[in-house]
């Protein structure tokens, strides 16, 4: 058997860190892919991390919806306020 038989080889810090931020980049990856998907999903992550995620239901849809349509009007009354003040600017 040789000496150096179960021995890591010599690496240098920056592969260390290339490794490190490959490693991460994969999980990240793999989360992004859970979190976009329409699909119900759970993920067990070395058991250190469990998310499942589930698509809304017909009710959260609505819900949403409504809250999309209160921001809407929000930004459509805010921008007409301030075309209101510009004219009264220019008078």
């Amino acid at each position: 058997m040789s000496e150096s038989e179960g021995q890591l080889q010599d690496y240098s810090v920056d592969q260390l860190g290339g490794f490190v931020v490959m490693v991460a980049g994969a999980i990240g990856s793999l989360l992004l892919v859970v979190w976009q998907s329409k699909c119900h999903c759970k993920v067990n992550c070395c058991y250190l991390f469990q998310c499942e995620r589930r698509p809304p239901s017909e009710e959260e849809m609505k819900g949403l919806k409504d809250q999309i349509k209160k921001r809407e009007d929000k930004k459509d009354k805010k921008k007409e306020e301030e075309k209101k003040e510009e004219e009264e600017e220019k008078i």
